[in-house]
């Protein structure tokens, strides 16, 4: 179990109650520094505690030289078919790769997002190895890449691929920053052109999309460290700001000022966020 120098207090409502919630979180600052060698030695460790594990952990961790490799290694066979096999992934992303390092930085990002909000992980390994939301962020950094290219029918099968293994659909043009968690993740959709700033976290069941009547920019711009609850739906090209706070279950018709909690069938304004950044706090609780 983590260890925290930080303690955030959660609410949930039941049958009208209100019921306390604790959880603790690992401020940046204790976390050890981010390495591919620090990843390598918390599998080897792994490994001695469960040995039938260790064609698992070779092929997928220890075997690499490089975090790039191992993403490369572990996607290819995540979103393997018989019409487009691993090994053809593999070729295809390894050369998407090798023409933009800085997709591994922004990896090594996202790693350290999960690492830090998510209470349920104890090491950097275990979203590279288990998290689908992490896999499917880095799956869509490839399609993104290839649409890029001028490879938009490569992007599309990359994204299909994706929604079929994974169940998360973001569009190849969708912009999408750094540092982002995706927890949970099954059911988010993010559309063609919607922008998605640094150090976000959005749960399960977020839709990012359009109002469907609206042809060209028509889908939502969300502001770093923004929060947004599972089942919440942002539509239309309307902004979220920086810090803002989205209520599970919420339905965002218009713009929401930084730094502000929204809630509601349509989402109003309830109240400030505590924290400057409510996607690295994960605190889901409402403002009175």
């Amino acid at each position: 179990m983590r260890q925290a120098a930080e303690k955030l207090s959660m609410h949930a409502t039941i049958h009208g109650t209100i019921m306390p919630l604790e959880r603790t979180l690992m401020p940046s600052a204790a976390l050890p520094p981010l390495t591919w060698e620090f990843i390598r030695n918390e599998v080897k460790k792994n490994l001695i505690k469960e040995p039938l594990l260790t064609q698992f952990f070779t092929t997928t961790i220890l075997q690499h030289d490089t975090l790039g490799s191992a993403l490369s290694h572990h996607l290819a066979n995540i979103l393997d078919s018989s019409l487009l096999p691993a090994s053809v992934l593999r070729d295809i992303i390894d050369d998407v790769l090798s023409k933009n390092q800085q997709l591994v930085v922004a990896c090594e990002k996202d790693i350290i997002a999960v690492r830090e909000r998510d209470p349920v992980c104890c090491c950097y390994a275990t979203p590279l190895l288990y998290f689908k939301g992490f896999h499917a962020l880095q799956a869509y950094r490839i399609a993104h890449a290839l649409w890029r290219d001028q490879q938009p029918q490569l992007a599309l099968l990359f994204q299909s691929r994706i929604s079929t293994t994974l169940s998360v659909d973001i569009h190849p043009a969708a912009q999408l920053g750094s540092g982002i968690m995706l927890d949970h993740a099954t059911g988010i959709v993010i559309g063609e052109t919607a922008v998605v700033e640094d150090d976000v976290s959005m749960l399960h069941s977020v839709t990012l999309g359009g109002t469907g009547n609206v042809i060209g920019d028509r889908h939502p711009k969300i502001g770093r460290g923004v929060l947004i609850g599972a089942g919440a739906k942002i539509l239309g090209n309307v902004r979220v700001g920086e810090g803002a706070k989205i209520a599970a279950g919420s339905v965002v018709l218009h713009e929401v000022a930084p730094h502000t909690t929204v809630a509601g069938v349509p989402a109003k304004p309830i109240g400030q966020p505590k924290e400057a950044q409510p996607a690295r706090a994960m605190n889901h609780c409402l403002e009175e």
